[in-house]
Order: C-alpha cells, then sequence, then structure tokens
C-alpha cells in the first residue's frame, strides 16, 4: 500500500483516538505496507503507539516536504509520550523536531500537562522558534476550546442519561469542522487533536449508550412492571435535549475573523497565553 499524505493524516488521526481511549500504553495495529503474504502478516502484528508514531515519522520524511508536517505530528506525539513517561530529554528532542517540521501550536503548549517544561532553556529555545499567524492563532484557541468542551459535553450527557429508561441512543454534538484554508500546515496538526478528541468521545458515548438502551430492551421484556409511560417522556426529553446541543455545537463554528494578519511572526511570549479551561 503506497503511503500518502491523506492516509498518514488517517493514521495519526487513528493512534491519537487509542491514545484518548486506552492511554498512552494502548498497542495498535499495525498498518498495511504491502501486499505480499510475509509483509501483510507482519503488518498485522500489533504495537505500542510510541512505535506506531516512529512509523509515521518514518513514512512522512519518506513523503518529502509535503509530509513534513505528518513527520511533525508525529514527533509532538512523541514528546507528548515521553512527557507522560517523564523523559523530559526525550521530550525536548522530539518537540523541537516538531518545529523544525511545522508543529506551531503554541497553545497546547501551554496546557497545564506541558507547563512544567517551560523553565527549561532547551524548552524555551524551540518555543522562539515556532512561528504563527494571527489568524491561525485565532483558529487555534478555537480548537482548543472545542476539545475541551468535547469533554465537558461527554461529561454532562453521562449524567444526563443516567436513569433513562428509553432505547434510544444519542450522540454527542460535534461543532464542524474548520473550512479555512490555514497559513500553516502545522494547523492541520490541531484539527487532528480535535477530530480525534470528537471520535474518541463520541465512540465512549455510543458504547455506553448501547449497553444502556439494549440494558433497557431486555428490562423492559421480564418485568411486567415497567414504565413504559416513563420511557416514553424519557425519550421525548433525550430527543429535545439532542437537538439543542447540535444546534448550540453548530452555532460555535469557527468564523475567521475580518482583517485578520496572515503574515507570519513570532508566537506569543512564553507565559502569556491562558490555555482554554
Amino acid at each position: 500500500m503506497v503511503d500518502t499524505v491523506n492516509s498518514l493524516a488517517t493514521r495519526v488521526h487513528e493512534l491519537a483516538v487509542a491514545i484518548l481511549t486506552h492511554g498512552p500504553d494502548a498497542m495498535v495495529p499495525g498498518q498495511d505496507i504491502s501486499f505480499s503474504p510475509r509483509e501483510f502478516l507482519g503488518a498485522r502484528q500489533r504495537m505500542d503507539t510510541a512505535t506506531a508514531f516512529r512509523d509515521v515519522v518514518a513514512r512522512a520524511t519518506a513523503l518529502g516536504p509535503e509530509g513534513a508536517w505528518l513527520a511533525a505530528a508525529g514527533h509532538s506525539s512523541l514528546g507528548a509520550l515521553a512527557i507522560a513517561r517523564r523523559d523530559v530529554n526525550q521530550a525536548i528532542f522530539h518537540l523541537d523536531a516538531a518545529v523544525t517540521g511545522g508543529f506551531n501550536d503554541c497553545v497546547a503548549l501551554h496546557s497545564a500537562f506541558i507547563r512544567p517544561l517551560h523553565s527549561d532553556p532547551r524548552f524555551q529555545a524551540l518555543y522562539q522558534r515556532m512561528r504563527i499567524t494571527a489568524a491561525d492563532l485565532d483558529e487555534l484557541f478555537w480548537l482548543h476550546q472545542e476539545i475541551q468542551l468535547t469533554v465537558q459535553e461527554s461529561q454532562q450527557a453521562t449524567l444526563d442519561n443516567l436513569g433513562r429508561l428509553d432505547t434510544g441512543v444519542s450522540l454527542l454534538p460535534q461543532a464542524p469542522m474548520p473550512t479555512r484554508e490555514p497559513n500553516t500546515l502545522g494547523l492541520l496538526i490541531s484539527r487532528i487533536d480535535l477530530a480525534a478528541t470528537q471520535t474518541a468521545f463520541q465512540q465512549a458515548a455510543l458504547k455506553m449508550e448501547f449497553q444502556r438502551s439494549s440494558g433497557n430492551t431486555s428490562l423492559s421484556l421480564i418485568d411486567d412492571s415497567w414504565d413504559y409511560t416513563r420511557a416514553t417522556r424519557d425519550a421525548w426529553h433525550a430527543d429535545a435535549l439532542d437537538s439543542q446541543r447540535q444546534r448550540a455545537a453548530h452555532a460555535r463554528a469557527f468564523v475567521e475573523r475580518p482583517g485578520a494578519d496572515t503574515q507570519l511572526t513570532r508566537c506569543p511570549p512564553l507565559g502569556s497565553i491562558t490555555y482554554p479551561a
């Protein structure tokens, strides 16, 4: 199978979903690399996410300049995995390589997860190398705000669905992904981060919803006192709430600020950004 930008972007998304779902030690299937029997069987073997991201970096690098941002995505993820292992040297190494490839998510680098590195001179140096446009920075703030909202709405939906007697299945609302042409390809990495977060929490919500739905179906068949009136009322309430949430999500769609500067400039000074809550 020939690697393309699209296939590797899909792979990065897949790996990010695996980490969000199963943690940094998740095991993932290998990516098919050919149709020869030996290589195909080998590709089906499972690997840890660090090995998988190193594979992404190698494949993306082989694509040349058009794959540079995907190699950067792999390095930024390897940096995050190194931070999770408290391996500062490897974290700095991979983040530096990510910046070289075009990673410029200065908002992400102000999250609580990354903040302990701020005092390291090596981190300060790589941060100062990043460049962004005002228009892209606007979208970065929006992307990270949506990541936080996805988590919060998932938690709220879990509470709202407790005790429902109907068999309907509710989906988590998702704001549409921006379609503007970014000024820097590094922004595509952050879009994958949001898309992966939406996918991971959507899958988790669906799993819980299907369990609740099938459980209610089984109970209604064996419980002569099942409250069908309440089940119907719960279904109406859930449908109304789902519609309300979906309208709110679509209303949050990113709108580019008129006149936002599209010239490359330094990222805001380290420590000056408040990560979206």
